[in-house]
Parts: C-alpha cells; structure tokens; sequence
C-alpha cells in the first residue's frame, strides 16, 4: 500500500484538499482499500459499494462508512478539519484548547472536545504490551508544590509522596521500549503492586528507588534500588532516570502548557504524554497513521466525556 508522503502543513493542505482526498487516504490506512463491516463478525462477508462513500454488508444488510465506529463517526467537522488535528496533536508538545481553536478556525468548545478525543485516540494498544528485560518504576505527582501556593490554598501535612491535593502516576519505563502510566489513587503497596504485576513480566529487572512500597517486589522480579537520599542515582543495573527523565517531561508540558487539570481527566493527558514519549523516533507521518489506525473503536461523544 503506497500512501502519499507529507512532512508539513504545506505537504497536508496540498494532499487533501478535499474532503474525497481525506476519505480515500482513511480509506487506505484503515482498510487497505478492502472495505470491512464494522458490524459483521465475518471479516471476508460480501461488501456493496453505494453512492457518498457508503457501504452495505451482505451479511448483516446494515450500510456504513469508513468513519463508522471510529472517533469520526457523525462528527459536524470535515475530515480536512480533523486530519490538521491530527497532524498538529502529533507535532506539538502540547496545545490547550484556545491555541487549538485559534489554529483550526473553530470554537473552543469544539477545540476542547477534538483535544480530548485525540488523547483517547493516543492511548494505542501497542504500547500496552507488557513491560519485560529492564524496567524502571517511579511515581510522579501532578498539583504543584504547597509551599507556592497562596496562604489560603495550602494544604497541611502534605509534603513529599503526598496525594492529599495532588494526582498520584505510576510510570513503568522498559529500557528500550515502551513507558506506561496509570493514575492511581495513592503511593500505597496495595494499589501500586497489582498495576505493577499487570504490566511488568515476572521476573524482570525491576529498578526503582528507596520508596517503601516497592519493597516487596522481589518476590516477582529481580529487583535493584537505587537510595536517592544518600545522593546514589546508579547501583549497578539499577537506576531510575529513565523513568525520571519522563516525568521531567510529563511535569513540564502540563504546567507549561495546560498549568492545571483535573482529577477527572488526568489519565487521558497521562495518555497523552506517554504517547509522545513512545513514538519519539517516528516520523510525523509515522505518528498521525498511528492515529488513525487507532481511531478505530474510540469513538467519545460529548455527553460521555462531560458525564
């Protein structure tokens, strides 16, 4: 399958600049130009090509298109308008909703809405692999430190690995391959170590730092620490700064970027960010077709995303 190439707005404006161009090139990565029902349990069920783009299953008798069941489906905005998205989500380290508005020409309203079904987007399935050879394990907290807030905002005794007023994100970072983030409702040993289990191979190597919780992973893993109170940040095989490195970033975008967010919505933009990190060596190219191979089965309507 060859598939036109771009690397900048002036490369996307000239490829699609209708909304047939954007159909057929969704047509292409999606389907590989053999349409399939996304209602039919049988992938080699006879498939009618309409008028408009549509499709009916001879299986099923059900008609569909190419945005059905994706995040597309019965969206107002042309795919022209989603494909700049897409490209300018995958560039940017990071865009709030105004700049977002501002760029595409549309309300912020709207802006906020794509942004946040683009991050649904970007929580692709092959980054979920588990996690094998050498992992690193660290938290991140996500609220801002109490000694910079105002007088009336200061939250007591919550130094440290505090989730009182802040949002709590386990990041497990294999060397060499992937990073996973889940937000997690505290540091205890009870809630990090089953998370762990989930997406850490039994009997990785397992580094973290002097953090209690973690103590007990050596009955799964071969694990390292690393004593960051001594001044240590490398024991033999065992060192952190990967993960670190990470959350380095991951702090900085959101309160360069977004400066606040909620509770709520904190695992999308963990997502977000994790997806940056995974595909750092693709291409831009590379990154928006990853996209739009994983629009598939993510649709988000508004009244789900506001609930």
């Amino acid at each position: 399958m060859l598939l036109p190439k771009f690397r900048s707005l002036n490369d996307l404006e000239r490829l699609f600049p209708t909304e047939q161009h954007c159909i057929d090139y969704l047509e292409k990565v999606l389907w590989n130009n053999q349409p399939v029902c996304p209602f039919c349990p049988n992938p080699s069920s006879e498939i009618y090509r309409c008028k408009n783009n549509r499709y009916k299953c001879k299986a099923t008798g059900k008609y569909f298109n190419v945005k059905t069941r994706t995040i597309f489906e019965n969206t107002k905005l042309p795919l022209k308008t989603w494909f700049y998205a897409f490209y300018l989500f995958a560039r940017k380290k990071g865009d709030t909703s105004l700049e977002f508005a501002r760029e595409l020409g549309i309300s912020q309203r709207s802006a906020w809405f794509i942004l946040h079904r683009l991050r649904k987007v970007s929580d692709c399935s092959i980054f979920k692999t588990t996690l094998d050879g050498f992992v690193e394990i660290d938290e991140v907290y996500i609220g801002g430190s109490n000694s910079n807030r105002h007088w009336d905002k200061k939250v007591p005794k919550c130094q440290g690995r505090s989730w009182k007023d802040k949002v709590p994100m386990l990041v497990m970072a294999g060397r060499g391959s992937n990073v996973i983030v889940k937000v997690v409702p505290n540091a205890q040993r009870n809630t990090l170590e089953p998370i762990i289990k989930k997406y850490v191979k039994k009997g990785a190597n397992v580094a973290t730092d002097e953090y209690p919780a973690y103590n007990s992973l050596s009955k799964w893993y071969n694990h390292g620490k690393v004593i960051h109170r001594i001044g240590q940040y490398v024991n033999d095989w065992a060192s952190t700064n990967l993960a670190e490195n990470f959350n380095s970033h991951l702090v900085r975008g959101i309160y360069g970027t977004y400066h606040w967010i909620s509770r709520k919505h904190s695992q999308k933009y963990a997502d977000e960010f994790a997806f940056r990190f995974n595909t750092r060596n693709y291409t831009e190219q590379g990154k928006f077709d990853l996209m739009l191979m994983s629009s598939v089965g993510k649709r988000l309507t508004y009244k789900e995303l506001t609930s």
